[in-house]
């Protein structure tokens, strides 16, 4: 993690274990004492697009919030660890999670096997249930006085790390007694009450004093979702805020110079240059390694993008206990060109080839104009189109484009690489845009789904984040850096899962 204070950037050894440590479950900032009447404004990226609907993502943000709870959550090294459930145990094609005792929902009513099955038997039942439990013929059914029973139609090995997917929260019956989308105010689990909403411009949150674990840091929280980076950093500045998330780079040294407490730590997502192989010339993997030795992904991380990226070593990075934490090397243009020639482009056969990206993710028009640069000095010419992510999906995904430079978080509802390394890699992946087709490959994942031990699982998910380097499937240029940003206001613990709730940590300053 790399912490940014006023005038100092320094990497801190800060590890996710350690945070875990200090965060707890619902532990405020980070091991510090609760101001007992303490109030604070954040100002968040990523506001209410369905009105915190848990069959869309927004169901995690009450998650993130604070307010909901699920039966699991993630240890250091993104194993399951408790949450709403105590403990698991695995029988075929079922799991027996026990309950924690001793819980309320905030409206006062206990938790229950009966609550359990009503929030979960509701989320899988919508028309789009969740990622995390969809088309694996998710049931459950009370199992005695303090357990629940989930089954699947095949045995699951994952089981409690989908459990602690944000949008698999359980909220009190009274939320799902009309019928159809839950009553979330004054209905969750955790240490901040939701006590109102308003639409997608903010949310009114108090502490709960009946919570199980430790208390929320602050007595009111106010959330202001803020899309625009520029407003977040000039709320930051004028003191309206106190934390602010997803700066980047370019409002940093704005927020630094009021005397704001930067903090910039690893996040679970990649920037990829996808090669289409399924025609010329990328179907030849001399030129996909061209590419590759070509590009200087340090140089991206560290000058393009001014230090708001890691390198990418591989398709995961540091911000996963299995991922490649040792940075690529530079770029070898000479060795880049002779590859190039062996596939029989040079001069007198130049290469011109098509890059495609979007403007959602900031950064990538950006590195897209300096990967041009880079593969123009091993000959290759690039040509750039920034376009419509909508509208270049379904050209990506028939096939039907050169280079697609993407921006693609790997862990989608729950700390478990399966999801992406198949959807994204085997030849029948739903997202595989690369094109990519290796039945080598897809027997080493497929032996993911008999493999439970979370060490094996690791194992694993880096031997094929091998293989896709070995065989050239793309190129990963970098891991951007997620931001915090306090300023009258401490305790907040970086979570590079993104699985733990960040407001119940923090307290006011001062």
């Amino acid at each position: 993690m790399i912490v940014t204070t006023p005038g100092v950037r320094v990497l801190a050894a800060l590890t996710t274990a350690a945070a875990l440590l200090l965060a707890g479950c619902g532990s405020p900032s980070g091991g510090g004492t609760p101001d007992p009447a303490g109030e604070l404004t954040v100002a968040l990226q990523f506001p209410p697009r369905a009105d915190y609907a848990f069959d869309a993502d927004d169901g995690k943000l009450l998650s993130f919030l604070g307010v909901g709870e699920t039966l699991t959550t993630v240890d250091d090294e993104a194993a399951a660890a408790p949450g709403l459930a105590t403990g698991w145990e695995q029988d075929g094609d079922s799991w027996r999670f026990t309950l924690r005792p001793g819980v309320e929902f905030h409206d006062g009513t206990p938790l229950t096997p009966e609550a359990v099955v009503t929030a979960l038997r509701y989320v899988a039942g919508v028309e789009a249930p969740p990622r995390s439990i969809r088309d694996i013929g998710f049931e459950i059914e009370a199992d005695g006085a303090d357990a629940v029973r989930i089954s699947t139609t095949e045995p699951d090995p994952v089981m409690p790390l989908r459990m602690s997917s944000g949008n698999l929260a359980i909220l009190a019956p009274a939320a799902y007694a009309a019928g159809d989308a839950p009553d979330y105010l004054r209905s969750g689990t955790g240490p901040l009450v939701l006590e109102t909403v308003n639409g997608v411009e903010s949310a009114e949150l108090t502490r709960f004093d009946g919570y199980w674990g430790e208390p929320a840091g602050a007595a009111r929280v106010t959330v202001r979702y803020v899309e625009d980076p520029q407003a977040r950093a000039l709320a930051v500045q004028a003191g309206d805020v106190q934390f602010a998330e997803g700066l980047p780079a370019a409002q940093l040294e704005q927020v630094r110079s009021a005397g704001a407490e930067v903090v910039e730590y690893e996040g679970a997502r990649t920037v990829p240059l996808q090669l289409n192989q399924s025609r010329a010339p990328f179907d030849d993997v001399r030129v996909r390694r061209a590419v590759t030795e070509a590009i200087d992904r340090p140089v991206l991380a560290g000058q393009v993008l001014a230090g708001s990226a890691q390198p990418a070593a591989d398709l995961f990075g540091p911000a996963v206990p299995w991922g490649a934490t040792e940075p690529p090397a530079g770029a070898d243009v000479e060795r880049a060109r002779a590859l190039l020639a062996e596939a029989g482009y040079g001069p007198e056969n130049p290469l011109t080839v098509q890059l495609w990206t979007f403007p959602n993710r900031p950064e990538l028009p950006t590195i897209a104009n300096a990967v041009q640069a880079m593969l123009g000095e091993a000959g290759i010419r690039v040509e750039i189109t920034v376009g419509n992510y909508e509208a270049q999906e379904p050209e990506v995904l028939a096939g039907n484009y050169d280079m697609f430079l993407n921006s693609r978080s790997y862990l989608s509802d729950f700390p478990d690489a399966a999801s992406t390394l198949t959807s994204d890699y085997t030849c029948a992946g739903s997202y595989a845009i690369d094109q990519y087709c290796s039945p080598a490959y897809d027997a080493l994942v497929d032996r993911l789904n008999g493999t439970v031990d979370p060490a094996q699982r690791r194992q694993l998910f880096a031997e094929a984040a091998g293989m896709l380097d070995t065989d050239a499937v793309g190129v990963m240029l970098v891991h951007p850096l997620n931001t915090a940003v306090l300023r009258g206001a401490t305790g907040f613990t970086p979570d590079p899962l993104q699985v733990r709730p960040v407001l119940p940590q923090l307290i006011p300053a001062g």
